[in-house]
């Protein structure tokens, strides 16, 4: 009798481990799902900074001769109210640009946290270009990139 006690009792331990062992690791995996990492909500400043320097060093279509023009060259072009080596109109050449640009980099929807941007590019009192998409919400970030008397202003809201 003794002995099947004894036997009664190891079998209630090994249980009562089990359950232990059970216990912790649904704890943990609990854990893990509650305290998963968000996607991200927000618009860091470097990539605004960085988005601008790359837009303005992409390769548009428009030749000047020989050279095929970036965005910041045709800029410069749009300003004094030059034209592609084929006859197009720089500054139509500038905004198609840009829309295209902008479109791929900076989708807006509900289910991604840009909810809206704007780009104005002027020179002196004039404005070259103006893109706006989306909404105007209260949070932002903007980068703003200056040479000769032109200056490039991004926002991106979200």
């Amino acid at each position: 009798m003794k002995n099947k006690n004894k036997r009664a009792q190891e079998e209630l331990v090994g249980f009562a481990m089990i359950i232990i062992v059970v216990s912790v690791i649904l704890l943990v995996f609990i854990g893990f799902s509650i305290n998963k990492a968000p996607n991200k909500e927000i618009v860091e400043s470097y990539e605004a900074d960085s988005f601008v320097q790359a837009m303005l060093q992409y390769t548009t279509d428009c030749s000047d001769n020989l050279e095929m023009l970036s965005i910041q060259k045709l800029i410069f072009k749009c300003e004094a109210k030059g034209k592609c080596a084929d006859s197009r109109d720089t500054c139509e050449i500038l905004d198609l640009e840009l829309k295209g640009i902008l479109n791929e980099s900076w989708p807006i929807s509900e289910n991604t946290p840009v909810k809206g941007y704007a780009l104005n590019i002027t020179s002196g009192n004039e404005r070259i270009s103006y893109i706006k998409e989306g909404i105007s919400t209260g949070n932002s970030k903007s980068s703003a990139q200056f040479f000769q008397d032109s200056s490039i202003i991004f926002t991106a809201y979200y």
